[in-house]
């Protein structure tokens, strides 16, 4: 299947993101009864509280949420992307599985906990991603030319992130390339030169691969092509 990207330009990327967002869990929880959702830290966070606005009553209880990427941090740090969420004051979803705990020390036993508990409640796939992007062009801790874009299995340790902390868990690229829809917020003209890239579908981005990706976006994309 050829991967399709679709651009939704508005001068409230987080609210356009979370409308398309809020659609797509909408259909996968009506067909399925639930939906397994991945989301991110940073600014890409501030999508959420309009999901949960958007989404018919009781839907958000019947989450199962994860993360596409962590510090290897507690939760209490002002960087762990896991305290963020919880420091939303959000509704709890059905489930949260994170990539890393709190009682996490070692990142081989953290990766074998998580695979073990996406294999047995999230039967290893996602239904919908949300993800932010960086001004490099990557995604979840997936850096262009970085090692572990070649990772297999549920989850990479990157002992070495170009963007502090350096130490951080992931989603693998295989995971979100199986994942049906990606929706993406950009915002603000520092992410301009990786949305060209991403549009451009540059080879060595971990979007390039992905099935379905719809980004929202507050940047001046026109005369931007994917082909």
């Amino acid at each position: 299947m050829t991967p399709t990207l679709e651009i939704v330009p508005s001068p409230r990327p987080a609210e356009a993101a979370a409308d398309r967002l809020a659609r797509a869990i909408a259909r996968v929880d009506a067909h399925r009864g639930g939906c397994r959702l991945a989301i991110p830290g940073g600014s890409a966070l501030a999508v959420l509280p309009y999901v949960l606005k958007d989404l018919p009553q009781g839907t958000w209880s019947r989450v199962q949420l994860t993360w596409v990427d962590e510090r290897c941090v507690p939760a209490s740090a002002s960087d762990s992307n896991r305290g963020a969420l919880l420091r939303l004051g959000l509704p709890p979803p059905r489930e949260l599985l994170p990539l890393w705990a709190d009682d996490d020390v070692d990142p081989a036993a953290a990766i074998e906990r998580f695979t073990r508990e996406f294999v047995r409640s999230f039967a290893s796939g996602l239904d919908v991603a949300l993800l932010g992007l960086g001004e490099d062009g990557h995604v979840a801790s997936l850096f262009p030319g970085h090692p572990a874009l070649q990772a297999t299995g549920a989850a990479v340790y990157v002992p070495d992130s170009p963007k502090p902390p350096p130490r951080r868990m992931s989603l693998t690229l295989p995971v979100l390339r199986a994942t049906p829809l990606a929706v993406m917020m950009a915002q603000g003209a520092g992410k301009h030169a990786a949305l060209r890239r991403v549009i451009r579908r540059e080879a060595g981005l971990p979007t390039t691969a992905l099935p379905h990706l719809v980004i929202a976006t507050d940047i001046d994309s026109e005369g931007e092509s994917d082909e």
